[in-house]
């Protein structure tokens, strides 16, 4: 963790093919990962104030210009007129039509029935589908970025496979984990269906059934029952062992053997400060809760 005068924000999660690490940003020094790996300790204490962490486009930062404070419990670490730019030029938000690079159209297994259609660019290999906790997953399609979108209404519209769930119905189902059959079966019946539809864009190539399951990315069997989700607010320490990381929930052991649910998310725009890896943790945690504004994605 860094010194409370040097300026460094947690801005959340970040997956890659490396795992699942925090990132860490400073108007100076630039921005730095700290890995999320299995047992490794994690002690922070909150600061005052929780600050919109600004503008991320094309891998360059740009600063929020007044530093907003957000409210601790908000998913999004963003003031509005940060969150307005950020759309402003986005593939979620419909505001780039003209992206070159080919994107992947997918099918998400999240919990029994609920499978979710979505797209990402084919760089990412995947990584989309981690930062969403995606239990198991599978490759439709891959093609110019609107035929992409396009199937992505086709599928809505023809099989009802939405584009989005209430986090907290994805969250509930890792433990325990449904079996990899089970998803297999399922994901198997809606990508026979998607391909054979004649709607499909026929620049888009399709691709074979192939599934992919994220147990071991995610370390799932390492997930203990009756997590309390911890619930951020000035001057808390939090403290504790990662045991497994699905998406942006980081789940600990904390210091007094309790299991701990921690949404990443909602680090983002802390400065925080290391504590002692045997300290308590003073936050508040809650056995059951969500949050309030828990995101659809």
């Amino acid at each position: 963790m860094s010194d409370r005068n040097e300026g460094w924000l947690c801005a959340g999660p970040r997956w890659s093919a490396s795992g699942p690490a925090l990132v860490w940003r400073h108007p100076r020094h630039g921005e730095r990962l700290s890995p999320l790996s299995p047992d490794r300790p994690l002690a922070f204490t909150t600061g005052a104030a929780r600050r919109c962490v600004g503008v991320r486009r094309a891998g360059r930062h740009t600063p929020c210009p007044t530093a907003e404070t957000v409210p601790s419990s908000a998913v999004s670490a963003q003031c509005p007129e940060c969150a307005r730019l950020d759309r402003s030029h986005s593939v979620a938000a419909d505001t780039i039509a003209d992206d070159p690079r080919p994107y992947d159209l997918y099918l998400a297994w999240f919990a029994p029935g609920l499978i979710k259609v979505g797209i990402t660019a084919a760089e990412r290999k995947g990584t989309r589908l981690l930062e969403q906790a995606a239990l198991s997953s599978a490759l439709l399609a891959r093609g110019p970025l609107m035929a992409a979108r396009r199937a992505e209404a086709v599928l809505g519209a023809a099989l009802a496979v939405p584009d989005r769930f209430p986090y907290a119905a994805k969250r509930a189902a890792r433990h325990p984990v449904p079996p990899q059959e089970r998803r297999t079966t399922d994901l198997a019946r809606i990508h026979a269906q998607a391909l054979a539809l004649a709607a499909l864009p026929e620049s888009l190539t399709r691709h074979p059934f192939s599934p992919t399951h994220h147990d071991t990315a995610y370390h799932l069997d390492r997930i203990r029952p009756g997590q309390a989700v911890v619930e951020l607010a000035p001057d808390r320490t939090v403290a504790g062992r990662v045991t497994a990381v699905a998406g942006p929930d980081v789940y600990l052991e904390a210091t007094d053997g309790r299991p701990l649910l921690l949404d990443a998310r909602k680090l983002a725009g802390w400065p925080l400060t290391a504590a002692d890896p045997t300290a308590p943790t003073t936050a508040i945690a809650r056995l059951g809760t969500a949050g309030p504004q828990d995101a659809l994605f």
